[in-house]
């Protein structure tokens, strides 16, 4: 796999352009799944609470003897945890079970406005950034009246909006508020859970 580019957050912190996702990988197969991407050149590796394999993802970046600093790890709030010491709480459990120093980036998994006020939540996402233990904070799945609502009480801007991206769902107000906003648009299923590795235009490019 050659050498990934970064891409620097409105914080100055480097984050790899390319990553490796665990949803839906069983805890049992995380671990293997996870370092057999390390070894393959993956230096981003994204979990979740809701997924269930934070402990695994842990297990596999100690395990994989490199540098701590060399790997970039993301998790996300579990969508019952939007209250502000619910919140707090939750990033406690996520540390506890990766067991590692730190997380290079955290994000609010989805908006979710009918099970609490997210502004209140990003409160908590703030704390969490300025202990630290947070080298990053985002938000996933935010669209731009979210994204609105949210910075007209934020002292952090949000580093990250993780939101589906790919050629047949292109998304252009939500990256375009990032934009200009200094919101990184990173994107989960960007290759449409393979469906576009079918696309006989894309497979022309490809060949």
């Amino acid at each position: 796999m050659s050498a990934v580019p970064d891409v620097t957050l409105n914080n100055g912190v480097r984050i790899p352009q390319l990553g490796f996702g665990t949803f839906q990988i069983p805890p049992e197969q995380t671990r293997e799944a996870t370092l057999a991407a390390l070894e393959t050149g993956y230096r981003h590796i994204d979990t979740a609470q809701m997924y269930g394999n934070e402990k695994e993802v842990g297990q596999a970046v100690r395990d994989s003897g490199l540098d701590r600093a060399d790997v970039f790890v993301t998790s996300k709030l579990d969508n019952g945890a939007h209250a502000y010491d619910d919140a707090l709480r939750a990033f406690d459990g996520t540390m506890d079970a990766l067991d590692l120093d730190h997380l290079d980036l955290f994000l609010i998994h989805w908006p979710l406005p009918g099970r609490g006020d997210f502004t209140e939540t990003w409160k908590a996402m703030e704390e969490i950034y300025r202990s630290g233990r947070a080298k990053a904070v985002g938000v996933s799945n935010f669209q731009p009246p979210h994204l609105r609502r949210l910075l007209e009480g934020a002292q952090v801007v949000p580093a990250v909006n993780q939101i589906e991206v790919h050629p047949y769902l292109t998304q252009d107000a939500v990256r375009s508020f990032g934009a200009e906003h200094e919101i990184a648009t990173e994107a989960w299923s960007p290759i449409a859970q393979g469906k576009v590795l079918g696309d006989p235009v894309i497979a022309e490019h490809l060949a």
